[in-house]
């Protein structure tokens, strides 16, 4: 499963100046207390660590299917208790508030749960050289059914940093930071990064092959590692009981994972051209995409079509069969969609630069 080369048009409008961006798409919540470690661990997807650390991770429901992917911040509390900040896609739909969810589980366990999306803002810094050195490629760990384990090195003391509001984002190489920072307040990085808008960071993680929030992962519909959350270091596989473990668990040691979520260049039908000015329509999300026949002869089987989930510039987030995606890279398969307008567009998916690779 090489990486395929970046597109000319991607390579193009990746931003190489250091930015950062406010995510007005985010709501938070604090959860503190003296059980608060014990009581995240029982619920989220990853190990929570004895001491409070941030790191990245997900709540499933009871199929294994996934509700939210959300990011946890370490926090202060004043009488001394772990406290942590959960950062996470707000949106509206059939699925529980996560503030609903999470007093669902309380009983009684001593946690606390307030929503604090009016005291605090979520943003993302990136392309800065300064204090990336933990931004390394790393090794893998690679199961019988394609689900794919990140392996921190062994020197390194925990992989997402250890300062309070501020998280090494490690979802992918090159993805910066996530911060906390005061409601009205902006953060240091802004002295000496571009202030941009919070699409110019989609861009980045759409570039980078990150899929994040609702409309990249489907609530109730996502399989975590259809959405690349193991490989974004979001599952662990080997800790005690949570809420979805059973079928993430047996999926991973007697299943076969066969999709992949992946960033693909999406053109008219009619252009040849991979220069930036040919990208220029915008498609809404969940849009099908449907495989053909290269050489119109017998080839890889056609079955199932793929979906289209956030996208810019022509750049978007697809959820592909790794097949198909290897049989465009054969030159036995076309990806095809339908815009809104009625175009007719070719997708030509493409592996990050950073996806894991087996050492032969």
């Amino acid at each position: 499963m090489a990486p395929f080369k970046l597109p000319p048009a991607a390579r193009n409008i990746l931003r190489r100046d250091p930015s950062v961006a406010r995510l007005n798409s985010k709501s938070l919540l604090s959860v503190s207390g003296s059980q608060a470690p014990e009581f995240l661990h029982g619920i989220l997807s990853s190990a929570v660590p004895t001491s409070t650390r941030p790191f990245f991770s997900a709540i499933l429901n009871a199929q294994g299917r996934v509700l939210y992917d959300l990011f946890v911040f370490s926090d202060h509390s004043t009488n001394g208790r772990p406290a942590y900040v959960l950062e996470y896609d707000s949106h509206s739909s059939n699925t529980p508030s996560l503030h609903d969810l999470l007093k669902r589980y309380v009983l009684r366990a001593k946690v606390k749960i307030k929503d604090v999306s009016q005291e605090y803002d979520s943003w993302a810094a990136w392309g800065s050289e300064k204090g990336l050195e933990w931004d390394a490629q790393r090794d893998w760990l690679f199961a019988e059914s394609h689900a794919i384990e990140p392996v921190w090195p062994p020197t390194e003391e925990w992989p997402w940093g250890s300062q309070e509001h501020i998280i090494r984002d490690r979802r992918a190489i090159g993805m910066g930071h996530r911060l906390l920072v005061r409601k009205g307040d902006q953060p240091p990085q802004a002295s000496d990064h571009d202030r941009v808008p919070q699409d110019a960071y989609d861009l980045h993680r759409i570039l980078h092959g990150v899929p994040e929030g609702h409309v990249d992962i489907v609530p109730n519909v996502a399989l975590p590692m259809d959405s690349n959350l193991d490989v974004m270091g979001a599952v662990d596989f080997r800790k005690g009981c949570y809420v979805g473990q059973e079928l993430t668990v047996r999926t991973y040691h007697k299943g076969v994972i066969r999709k992949r979520t992946i960033p693909v260049l999406i053109q008219p039908s009619a252009h040849k051209s991979s220069e930036p000015e040919d990208i220029h329509e915008e498609f809404g999300p969940n849009i099908d995409i449907k495989p053909s026949s290269a050489t119109g002869g017998s080839g890889p089987q056609l079955r199932g079509s793929g979906k289209l989930l956030s996208n810019s510039h022509g750049i978007g987030l697809a959820l592909l069969r790794t097949e198909q995606v290897e049989g465009v890279a054969s030159g036995s398969l076309e990806l095809n969609l339908t815009s809104e307008s009625g175009a007719s567009c070719s997708v030509k998916p493409w592996w990050p630069e950073w996806w894991p690779q087996r050492r032969l």
